[in-house]
């Protein structure tokens, strides 16, 4: 993933913690609000909770992935941080796929099957 599509700064997680609109899936919880940048930034955030290195490292790639897959279908101009929780580490794909973009549908993130 490029350098300036992703969130890093700490507060720019805090913000979307306090300012942002999000929704809660049994195998993460997603925080977005929109930027002025014309693309989306994506930040992803695994507590030490989950495991050691290697369960947190599986959690992010796995969130990471959800992410890019699901971005041909998202609306741009907007900053997502994805949380993960205890499920995401060894959940079933699908499942946790279908509750990505249900999650993203909540949001209004994705784009109608009609617009371009």
């Amino acid at each position: 993933m490029k350098k300036w599509v992703t969130i890093k700064k700490n507060h720019e997680f805090r913000r979307m913690y306090a300012k942002g609109r999000s929704a809660v899936t049994p195998f993460l919880v997603v925080y977005c609000r929109p930027n002025r940048l014309g693309h989306n930034r994506l930040g992803v955030t695994v507590s030490t909770k989950l495991g050691g290195a290697v369960v947190r490292n599986r959690a992010r790639r796995r969130l990471r992935e959800l992410y890019r897959l699901a971005q041909p279908n998202m609306r741009q101009g907007y900053d997502i941080v994805l949380v993960a929780r205890s499920r995401a580490v060894d959940g079933p794909w699908r499942r946790m796929d279908a509750a990505f973009r249900k999650a993203l549908g909540q949001l209004g993130l994705l784009e109608e099957a009609g617009t371009p």
